[in-house]
């Protein structure tokens, strides 16, 4: 397996530079990849100092840094150590600076600006925190989308990550032998109301989850949570009441909660393009 060093260098939390780079490394199979992170770089001294560790360890050199002399001297530094340097940012901003007849501000950090935008993610990460597991009913009305499933189909995970795109996500569960509360009942996806998504999965695939969770517990005892034929059963009955209630199904067997995410906002756009 080959060895590679990637240096991601960014004027802000570096964020976009990693999901940029992780983006194009999953598609190395056979590449091991160490990456060393350096954040909030915009001095001279700074790159200086990652120059040093670039030498020690060579690799690729990707950067997101709007400061023009900054740029020159982490090209400089690179080229003369024979390394590759990528500013990945600069044919997006360029194209948008042709479309637009503009050119870009070149201001380290905007993304992050405390603005409406980022306010309003910071409400809808505590709505979901607060109405996680079925808490908050009595103002389940307020949410953007309700996601429920029965235990261990990524509800809560996919909640949060929804609210860092700023929408009130919140998750009611399916417990056996537990009538659903009847405020999530009364909602069947009409325009003015919460979405309401079921999450499903493979019961076999939900097993296995369930397992691991119980050994992370250090609860060893076999129980109806992960014998197959009863969490068939409690995933049929699952299915039977969405479609019962009219709400959409989301199978989560083989998706991430990034894609399970994404195909939930589909479903927002296309009931908001309708209304």
């Amino acid at each position: 397996m080959t060895q590679v060093h990637v240096h991601l260098i960014s004027d802000s939390t570096g964020e976009t530079v990693h999901s940029l780079a992780k983006a194009c490394l999953v598609q190395f199979e056979d590449t091991h990849v160490v990456e060393h992170s350096w954040p909030l770089i915009r001095t001279a001294a700074q790159v200086d100092k990652i120059l040093l560790a670039v030498s020690q360890d060579p690799g690729i050199v990707l950067y997101t840094l709007v400061n023009k002399d900054v740029r020159e001297r982490i090209d400089t530094g690179c080229r003369q150590l024979g390394v590759p340097a990528i500013s990945v940012l600069d044919p997006i901003i360029a194209a948008f600076s042709k479309y637009l007849g503009e050119e870009s501000r070149d201001m380290p950090g905007r993304q992050h600006l405390l603005d409406d935008e980022y306010f309003e993610r910071i409400e809808a990460m505590q709505f979901a925190l607060n109405h996680d597991d079925g808490q908050g009913l009595w103002n389940l009305a307020a949410s953007d989308v309700i996601l429920t499933g029965v235990s261990r189909t990524s509800k809560s995970p996919t909640c949060l990550y929804l609210a860092n795109r700023g929408i009130k996500a919140s998750n009611v569960p399916i417990v056996p032998g537990v009538p659903l509360p009847a405020e999530l009942l009364t909602f069947t996806n009409k325009p003015d109301e919460p979405l309401v998504i079921g999450l499903t999965k493979d019961p076999a695939r939900l097993v296995q989850v369930r397992r691991n969770r119980l050994r992370m517990i250090s609860e060893d005892r076999e129980t109806d949570y992960v014998d197959l034929e009863t969490v068939r059963a409690e995933v049929n009955a699952a299915r039977r009441t969405f479609v019962e209630q009219g709400w959409p199904i989301i199978d989560v067997s083989r998706r991430s909660i990034e894609e399970t995410a994404a195909s939930i906002m589909q479903h927002l756009e296309t009931r908001e393009a309708v209304g």
